[in-house]
């Protein structure tokens, strides 16, 4: 029981700091789990030993500062945020297209809902910010999000006091081999997420188009189906698409993609840093048998930058491809 108590002992004579400590950490991206440490911090505030309205209010204060400097990098540096979240994200822009999709379809609260939500609770503030939502709406949403992420988690420790107390006892009875095999587990997980990624990655490096590509083709008459796979947000947010684009959301593409010409060039793009979703549109084209699809280097944000001819985006219409 040795271990355990060194354990509770460090949480009760560290336990504020340590609560802010990793729930900040957490919020900023970090792969340390804040919830172990809240559900210890409320089962010890059952006995007395910690101070669950103080442990909540830490745990605001630590998610309020962390996604207010997420709120501004968002807001004054957008794009390059978004960039480096993909580039360390273990699952390539998945996250931040899941957290455009949850504020298409909740807006503001899609803030507290991503408190609850792996990896969205740290993409969620930036967009917010490149959104342009209100400091002040943004921040009562996100200490509500923070109050209600905070609070239950400690009060669940509080409620199953009983049973964590005893599930740690048995992992100090094992001794320290149990903590090393979660170690152990967490670090093979990762290991195979990462795996993932990089097999995916070099999967996905295929021939590109370039923006000059591109441009040539349109001045030179030709008609390429051009293809925006943006998130509904990101349209929001920026409603011009390439001239002649046609906007659909990722899960269209595999129902509608025999409305799609096999005798004319297919260009997809999006706003992704890595271009990993238009690489993965791509891909599973090809194996439908389109043979002249390519993704756009850089996506929209290279066309953007060229100066190149931009429009009101439009709906796919069979007759119009």
């Amino acid at each position: 029981m040795g271990e355990l108590n060194e354990t509770s002992q460090f949480l009760i004579r560290h336990g504020l700091p340590l609560v802010f400590a990793v729930v900040f950490v957490e919020q900023m991206g970090l792969p340390i789990p804040a919830l172990p440490v809240l559900l210890a911090a409320g089962a010890l505030s059952a006995a007395g030993k910690f101070s669950l309205l103080l442990g909540i209010v830490a745990t605001v204060i630590a998610c309020l500062i962390a996604d207010a400097l997420w709120f501004y990098l968002g807001r004054y540096r957008g794009n390059q945020v978004l960039g480096f979240l993909c580039r360390i994200s273990l699952e390539p822009d998945s996250c931040v297209r899941r957290t455009q999709n949850v504020f298409t379809r909740y807006g503001l609260r899609g803030v507290v809902v991503a408190k609850f939500v792996p990896g969205m609770s740290t993409v969620a503030p930036p967009l917010a910010g490149m959104a342009g939502v209100p400091v002040g709406q943004f921040l009562l949403f996100d200490g509500f999000g923070a109050l209600l992420y905070g609070g239950s988690l400690l009060c669940l420790g509080y409620l199953f006091s009983t049973q964590i107390e005893q599930i740690g006892a048995a992992m100090a009875h094992v001794g320290g081999g149990a903590l090393s095999l979660m170690a152990g587990l967490t670090a093979l997980y990762v290991a195979y997420k990462y795996w993932q990624r990089r097999s995916l990655l070099r999967e996905l490096r295929m021939a590109r188009i370039t923006v000059a590509e591109l441009r040539q083709k349109l001045e030179a008459g030709e008609n390429p189906v051009i293809l925006d796979l943006r998130s509904k947000a990101e349209l929001e947010r920026a409603p011009s698409v390439i001239q002649g684009a046609i906007h659909l959301v990722l899960d269209e593409v595999e129902a509608r993609r025999n409305e799609f010409p096999h005798d004319r060039d297919i260009i997809v793009y999006c706003s992704c840093p890595n271009e990993a979703t238009a690489a993965k549109v791509a891909l599973l084209l090809q194996r439908h048998g389109f043979t002249r699809v390519r993704p756009l280097l850089g996506g929209i944000d290279a066309w953007r930058e060229g100066n190149h001819p931009m429009e009101v985006r439009t709906q796919i219409i069979t007759n119009t491809l």
